[in-house]
């Protein structure tokens, strides 16, 4: 019976154990590498015949043998949005240019001196107490009197020009508006044993240009009268084509029969 013993025999070998070495996984690729191998292949796939790419530079190609009608549709939409943004671009520029323009007139107008008789005559019934009126009421603003009154009186012409011209209710709007704050200052301003007169000058004044400023305006509402009834005409008789089978010697015979003879 053979033996189970382990130890160790000067007459046995022992068998001596090396270790096998485990295969090494591959390295792997650095990772901006991949992205960048991703990047070059889908701009090639995008270069190719059927790719994105491809196809947007054909449209551009042929958008001068299209013309704006059949362009693509993406070309239109940029041309519009550059459009769009070449005019708000140069809409504001005009715009600051206007402003700037305007802000030198208006501190560039001769000092006035607001408050002060330097009128005369009738208009000074209804200018000095304008002139008042704003002086006293213009020291906290950050503008100088001068400004106040000079806008005041542009306003007056704009609204007397534009509402003559155009005949719109804004422009009349605003007429309207400045003819009753004048006339509030002509009141407010005035001395009281003049304030009535100086007052019915002012609306005089008012309504005598408001002619030409409300040039036009109608109060009346419009009557929207019923349309006139068209007028039918009703024959009773009726005429039907019938084509008769062609007689010997006859292709062409076409005759108008009345529907009750046939």
């Amino acid at each position: 019976m053979p033996s189970n013993d382990n130890t160790p025999r000067p007459d046995r070998q022992e068998l001596t154990y090396i270790p096998v070495p485990f295969p090494k996984a591959p390295p792997k690729p650095p990772r901006f590498a991949v992205l960048r191998e991703r990047l070059r292949e889908g701009w090639n796939r995008a270069w190719d015949v059927d790719g994105v790419l491809y196809e947007m530079w054909q449209a551009v190609l042929r958008a001068p043998e299209d013309g704006p009608r059949y362009m693509a549709p993406w070309i239109r939409a940029v041309l519009m949005v550059a459009g769009v943004s070449f005019v708000v671009l140069m809409a504001k520029a005009a715009g600051e240019v206007v402003l700037q323009a305007l802000h030198q007139i208006l501190t560039a107008v001769p000092k006035v001196q607001v408050g002060v008789d330097t009128s005369s005559g009738v208009a000074a019934v209804v200018d000095q107490p304008v002139r008042t009126y704003i002086a006293q009421h213009s020291a906290g603003l950050a503008v100088e009197g001068s400004t106040v009154y000079t806008l005041w009186l542009l306003t007056g012409i704009v609204g007397l020009v534009l509402g003559y011209v155009s005949r719109n209710n804004g422009v009349r709007a605003m007429w309207t508006a400045w003819g009753a704050a004048t006339v509030f200052m002509v009141w407010t301003t005035t001395p009281e044993a003049g304030r009535t007169v100086a007052a019915g000058l002012a609306v005089l004044a008012w309504t005598f240009l408001s002619a030409f400023a409300l040039r036009g305006l109608n109060l009346r509402r419009r009557v929207a009268y019923p349309a006139r009834p068209a007028t039918v005409t009703v024959r009773p008789e009726i005429h039907v084509l019938v084509l008769l089978p062609a007689a010997p010697g006859d292709h062409n015979r076409t005759d108008t029969v009345h529907p009750f003879q046939r």
